[in-house]
């Protein structure tokens, strides 16, 4: 798919019945397909109402054919987009006429994600942009919607290019200054290297730290409720989600299998995975309920640990503390448990102080302390609720970041150190700007002489 130049075609929209259908048509060369399906040339960037026809000429639908001419399309080729009538087997129909009388022309069914691409391959967007355009179509609430959009106009890729000119400009001294050792510069102290580089730091700190939240929002949160039979834990996707999403008995193991219900909270996705109650069990299909509740455990971004205000000793069961170590040891080192008290409008005792002050007491019942469990979820996954100019980031984007500054901070230590480490110094930078170059796709060549010469006066 890299390599092929065969113009291709797609349906645009989505599976199934709708007003309007679109078919997608790109190449290299569209004239000669444009010429056997409609028996003429078409004007560009103009909407032409035409009668497209099968073999013997019958109608087949009345479309609407636009025609752009490369490179100012989408994909930088030439692009025919048909809007016809939105039945599925009336699409199907025109999509084989197309391929019947694009045959010699080479015309081909596009490959998955491939109009994206070419658009990449053809520098009509960096690898950011593309892979925000497929962000936005998976947005899972509005400001997924919103920061994709951002991703997709360029805003993440222009930060990431003005920190990579700014690493470049360093770099240029750095390289002038190993070239040209006659000189005899202090270059870390005329050329303000360090606070150059302390800037370049900062500003790398606050794109890791957006990159972050745009990940949030991107994939959301796997949030997993477990804890003993019978605690509440479909009481409490129930009141999470606002309607009756899992079945709630008081008899315990009523959940044998994982329930997902998807939520939003201040315009961040919550998964939120509901599993039987964890127990020794004789029970065949319980036992399976149970085994799933710990696969979702292990790929938990967070894990509620419900326990009943009302057992034995007024504030949770003695077995709890053993179940929660269980947990613990089956979670990966970074997902956190919160603890929460259900139950808490049965209680004879105040909840408040002694030594279970932390708990977070609440009532999937009535309701009572679920706008407090809420915020503490959303602060635990670390979201700031600063919407505002955020962008949607992949787990990729955040370690290409991590990477750079990583490097970064190898090069202050090694300016620390004076002229004697310098050519280290340029070492970490280039790795620093390579890895943020992996973002975009657009890696700078590592040969920087030609930009010494041009913007740099080394004779004097």
């Amino acid at each position: 798919m890299m390599t092929r130049k065969l113009p291709i075609i797609a349906v645009a929209t989505a599976p199934g019945k709708a007003g309007v259908g679109i078919i997608r048509i790109s190449g290299p060369k569209l004239g000669p397909i444009i010429q056997a399906i409609f028996q003429k040339t078409l004007p560009r960037r103009q909407a032409s109402l035409l009668t497209f026809r099968d073999g013997v000429g019958d109608p087949i639908d009345q479309v609407i054919a636009i025609y752009f001419m490369g490179p100012a399309s989408f994909t930088g080729e030439d692009v025919l987009e048909l809007q016809c009538h939105g039945g599925p087997q009336l699409l199907e129909l025109i999509m084989k006429r197309c391929l019947d009388l694009g045959k010699a022309d080479g015309l081909v069914i596009a490959e998955p994600g491939e109009f994206t691409l070419r658009a990449y391959l053809n520098n009509k967007i960096d690898l950011a942009q593309a892979e925000a355009i497929a962000d936005l179509i998976d947005a899972q609430s509005e400001a997924a919607v919103r920061g994709a959009a951002r991703s997709l106009q360029g805003e993440f890729s222009e930060d990431i290019n003005d920190l990579i000119e700014e690493i470049t400009q360093l770099r240029i001294l750095v390289e002038s200054t190993l070239d040209f050792p006659e000189e005899e510069i202090e270059f870390l102290e005329n050329a303000h290297a360090r606070e150059r580089l302390k800037a370049i730091s900062s500003k790398l700190t606050a794109l890791r730290a957006g990159a972050k939240q745009g990940k949030i929002l991107r994939d959301g949160i796997q949030l997993v409720l477990a804890g003993a039979p019978n605690v509440g834990k479909s009481s409490l996707l129930n009141r999470l989600a606002g309607e009756e999403v899992a079945i709630v008995t008081p008899i315990a193991g009523t959940t044998r299998d994982r329930v997902k219900e998807s939520i939003v909270l201040d315009g961040v996705p919550i998964h939120v995975i509901d599993t039987a109650g964890l127990r020794k069990t004789s029970d065949i299909v319980e036992a399976k309920g149970i085994e799933r509740s710990w696969d979702a455990i292990r790929l938990a971004d967070l894990v509620i640990f419900l326990k009943d205000a009302n057992q034995e000793g007024g504030l949770g069961d003695l077995d709890d503390e053993g179940l929660k170590s269980e947990i613990l040891k089956e979670l990966s080192p970074k997902c956190p448990v919160l603890e929460v008290t259900n139950k808490s409008d049965l209680l004879l005792i105040s909840p408040n102080g002694g030594a279970e002050q932390n708990n977070i007491f609440i009532s999937a019942k009535t309701g009572a302390g679920i706008d407090g469990l809420k915020q503490r979820i959303l602060e635990i996954v670390g979201w700031s609720g600063a919407q505002e100019g955020a962008i949607v980031a992949r787990r990729r984007h955040l370690d290409c970041l991590d990477r750079a500054a990583d490097h970064i901070v190898k090069s202050e230590q090694f300016a620390a150190n004076g002229n004697s480490s310098l050519e280290l110094f340029a070492e970490e930078l280039r790795l620093a700007q390579d890895n943020l170059g992996l973002i975009t796709g657009k890696l700078l060549p590592d040969d920087l002489l030609g930009k010494i010469f041009s913007q740099f006066c080394i004779g004097k």
